[in-house]
């Protein structure tokens, strides 16, 4: 009568309140409304016969029950998606919906190519991305709830196939008076007020571990929460910033700022893209990696 009742509605919707513990952020996460997801809850919980979910206040707890159902669930959720994908996978070419992660200091840059050569190429995908920074991206890597994601590497997660697409250049973003001065090094770097992405994002990390200098919040940092804000924040004098390559030609077109490459050895990054090894579509989307590896080429020479 349980497993009767109890359906794969009622375990993603747990799950994404299980993750977001937030009904509003979870109804909006599985596209209805919040009394329409509380609803199901409380069916699940009337099914289960115990509560999942300690209501009260702006965020929710989970029952002990709760935290036990929520891994559990997600395996189930991951397990059904991964034979939907096998069932595809053995039907020949690449079709259907691909759910794709994509970084917010690759997305802006990269997306639209991967977007146009992955409907030329891959016509019966269905491509469905999502912009998020690095750790957001590999929880719902090994959760399930996407398929790939484009990220910078190492991520060295033990379940996840690494696949290198291209290694780009830091330049290095300052006011455009200061065109014709010497380009700092890493060393005269840490002298100066660098301009840093928010937290969470593995940019702002490799930015860090350049200049050898700590992100103590006592040192004089600035942070934005894009890239673009950074640029508009050094056109406006407040310090210097690095940036990817692939995000100098957009970012500084309409800033006083110049762009210079920093001296040798210069600091770079890998791209690539990640999906687990236990996918079925692991082919398939070895295959769309050499296509968003084109789409980069191509943006490099813009």
């Amino acid at each position: 009568m349980l497993m009767n009742a109890l359906s794969m509605r009622h375990l993603r919707y747990f799950t994404a309140l299980a993750e977001q513990r937030h009904f509003g952020r979870a109804a909006e996460v599985c596209a209805i409304s919040q009394p329409a997801l509380s609803l199901q809850i409380k069916e699940l919980e009337s099914i289960l016969g115990a509560a999942l979910v300690e209501r009260g206040g702006r965020q929710i707890r989970l029952t002990a029950l709760g935290e036990a159902f929520a891994p559990r669930a997600r395996d189930i959720l991951r397990g059904v998606d991964e034979l939907m994908a096998l069932a595809r996978a053995s039907l020949g070419p690449p079709s259907g919906p691909v759910r794709i992660g994509v970084i917010p200091t690759v997305a802006p840059y990269l997306l639209p190519g991967i977007i146009g050569r992955m409907a030329e190429r891959f016509p019966l995908v269905d491509l469905r991305p999502r912009e998020a920074v690095t750790p957001k991206l590999v929880a719902a890597l090994s959760g399930g709830r996407l398929d790939a994601a484009i990220v910078a590497l190492p991520v060295s997660e033990p379940a996840l196939t690494e696949y290198p697409l291209f290694e780009e250049e830091f330049m290095l973003v300052r006011p455009v008076a200061d065109a014709g001065k010497p380009v700092p090094d890493s060393e005269h770097l840490r002298e100066m007020r660098l301009l840093l992405l928010e937290e969470g994002h593995c940019f702002r990390d490799q930015a860090i571990a350049f200049c050898s200098m700590s992100s103590d919040p006592a040192r004089d940092l600035l942070e934005g929460s894009s890239l673009s804000t950074l640029v508009q924040m050094v056109g406006a004098g407040l310090g210097v910033t690095l940036i990817p390559q692939m995000a100098a030609a957009l970012e500084t077109r309409s800033a006083a700022v110049s762009v210079a490459r920093l001296a040798s050895p210069r600091p770079t990054r890998t791209i690539g893209m990640i999906w687990r090894k236990s996918n079925p579509l692991a082919d398939h989307l070895a295959a769309m990696a050499e296509v968003v590896g084109e789409a980069a080429i191509t943006a490099s020479r813009a």
